[in-house]
């Protein structure tokens, strides 16, 4: 039963049947029957790219990428096998080599336009707005919902988390290095001092980290722990955090996802050098006040604004006020434990300011 397809692929033509097994839903039956046609010595590029097409179309991304890899090893610089192998990359959201792939593709051939559209797509998982309107206005009939979709991220109150996911994935590889050295990153070490200012002799905790990235606020908070967890969302970042041995649970999330979803109480939530990526944090503020045990704690950095409100700093980072912030405390129900100055971090050997905060729940 699972190669009752396979006749259909003997008679007539073989690429249009497999096509017409993808558009009716038998994505799978039609890369089963490729295969077996390519294995057996018969198919060339048109069948390879077509199994890529019917792999993609099954949501079996990883074997896609693998057929799209050996066929170009085999079609360097064929356009359309480029274009399938960025496309490819794309479906398993290895967005900086699709990028790279797909514009490749378009130096091959400058006028392969599905090739833009997918860049502009790329740009817009990253959340890269500007980007991929760049693209999508050199196609002749823009998609609507990608313009729209692109609108939306320049106007939330918060960056977008493809964004945040594509900006991290980069940085994994050195980011310890980078913060520590480049940057002179504290906001661990200025959360754990303040936390042994506000909550001095509290140990046996259970910690949530948002935005734990690779560890590092981990790592300084785990002698406090009975039981720490992280959430991020760059599985890149996370892989480096679960090397650390440190966390008890690690998830990709959105941390607004995270707080949102029902679980366990914590007597201490750490947001550090995270809240730059969201403008408005009403919700945070909420969610965490009712993911806090009693006499639980939200400690967090951010970078300082002037005035009452939040602004969108130069290097896409959110800068908030502490006008704004102790009203936020209020209203989702917090006491003010702690506010400081503090400077969590440099930017061109500049240290940045920016505000320390405790809030009990």
């Amino acid at each position: 039963m699972v190669f009752a397809s396979l006749p259909d692929l003997e008679e007539g033509d073989p690429i249009a049947a497999a096509e017409d097994l993808i558009a009716s839903g038998r994505a799978q039956d039609a890369a089963r029957a490729l295969r077996a046609r390519l294995g057996s010595g018969r198919g060339g590029l048109l069948a390879q790219l077509t199994l890529v097409k019917a792999l993609l179309a099954a949501g079996d991304a990883e074997a896609a990428l693998a057929e799209a890899r050996e066929m170009v090893s085999l079609n360097p610089q064929v356009a359309v096998a480029v274009l399938a192998l960025g496309e490819a990359l794309l479906a398993a959201d290895l967005l900086p080599t699709a990028i790279a792939e797909l514009q490749r593709a378009l130096r091959l051939d400058p006028d392969l336009m599905r090739a833009r559209e997918l860049i502009a797509l790329a740009w817009l998982k990253a959340g890269e707005a500007d980007k991929a309107l760049e693209h999508l206005r050199s196609l002749e009939n823009p998609p609507a919902d990608m313009i729209a979709a692109c609108e939306a991220i320049k106007t939330a109150p918060r960056s977008d988390p493809g964004y945040v996911r594509h900006l991290f994935d980069q940085f994994s590889a050195d980011y310890d290095q980078r913060m520590i050295g480049e940057l002179g990153y504290a906001a661990p070490q200025i959360l754990f001092d303040l936390a042994g200012m506000v909550m001095p002799g509290r140990d046996q905790l259970a910690i949530l980290d948002l935005g734990c990235g690779t560890g590092l606020a981990g790592a300084a908070f785990k002698p406090l722990a009975a039981r720490l967890d992280g959430v991020d969302l760059s599985p890149s970042m996370m892989e480096k955090a679960k090397a650390r041995n440190i966390y008890d649970r690690l998830d990709v999330l959105d941390l607004e996802t995270a707080l949102g979803a029902q679980g366990l109480a914590y007597d201490l939530i750490l947001a550090a050098d995270t809240l730059v990526y969201l403008g408005d944090l009403r919700r945070v503020f909420e969610a965490a006040h009712a993911r806090l045990a009693t006499d639980g704690y939200f400690l967090f950095t951010v970078e300082k604004a002037d005035g009452e409100g939040f602004d969108l700093g130069p290097k896409r980072r959110w800068r908030h006020s502490e006008a704004y912030l102790r009203r936020l405390a209020e209203d989702a129900g917090f006491s003010v434990a702690g506010l400081v100055a503090a400077q969590p971090r440099r930017e061109a050997n500049v240290p940045v300011d920016g505000f320390a905060v405790a809030l009990r729940g």
